[in-house]
C-alpha cells in the first residue's frame, strides 16, 4: 500500500511541476528575475554557462531539502515529493538543454513528432528576445498547433 502511495506522490509531483514550470517561467523568469534569464534569449550567446543556469540551483534547492526532511527521522512522503521534483528536473535537462538547445550533442536527429513539436514551440518562445509578448512557457505540454503540420 505504501509503495503505491509513494509512486502516486512521485507521479503527481512530476505532473504538477509542469504547472509550476509554466507559472515560474512566465511570471518569475520573464518577470522580476529576467536579469538571470535574459542571456538565454540572446541568439549570439557563446558561453558554456549562462546566468540562466542559476535556475537549476534555485529549483534543485527545494528538492534537496525535501530529500533531507523526507529521511529525517525516517523515510516519509516528503522524500517522494523531492524525488518527483528531481525526476522533472532530469526530464527538463534532457528536453530543454539537450534536445531543444543542443548544449550537448546527444539527440540531434530525432524523428519523433512529439519532440519535434516541443522544439517548434520553444523556437517560437525564443523568437521574442525581450521579456514581454512571449508564448509557450511550459516544457512538456505545448499547444496542438505545433503538432498540426506534422500529422499525416
Amino acid at each position: 500500500m505504501f509503495f503505491i502511495t509513494y509512486i502516486l506522490i512521485v507521479i503527481t509531483t512530476f505532473s504538477t511541476m509542469e504547472i509550476v514550470t509554466w507559472l515560474t517561467h512566465k511570471y518569475v523568469m520573464h518577470g522580476f528575475l529576467w536579469y538571470l534569464h535574459e542571456d538565454h534569449h540572446q541568439p549570439k550567446y557563446k558561453g558554456v554557462l549562462e546566468k540562466n543556469d542559476w535556475f537549476f540551483v534555485i529549483f534543485a534547492t527545494p528538492s534537496v531539502l525535501l530529500f533531507w526532511y523526507g529521511l529525517t527521522p525516517e523515510l516519509n512522503y516528503l522524500f517522494f515529493i523531492g524525488l518527483g521534483i528531481l525526476c522533472y528536473g532530469i526530464a527538463y535537462f534532457l528536453i530543454h538543454d539537450v534536445l531543444i538547445h543542443q548544449r550537448f550533442r546527444w539527440f540531434t536527429k530525432t524523428k519523433n513528432k512529439y519532440l519535434i513539436g516541443l522544439r517548434k514551440a520553444h523556437k517560437i518562445h525564443h523568437k521574442h528576445l525581450g521579456k514581454e509578448d512571449g508564448e509557450c512557457y511550459g516544457m512538456l505540454y505545448v499547444p496542438y498547433k505545433y503538432f498540426k503540420n506534422q500529422m499525416v
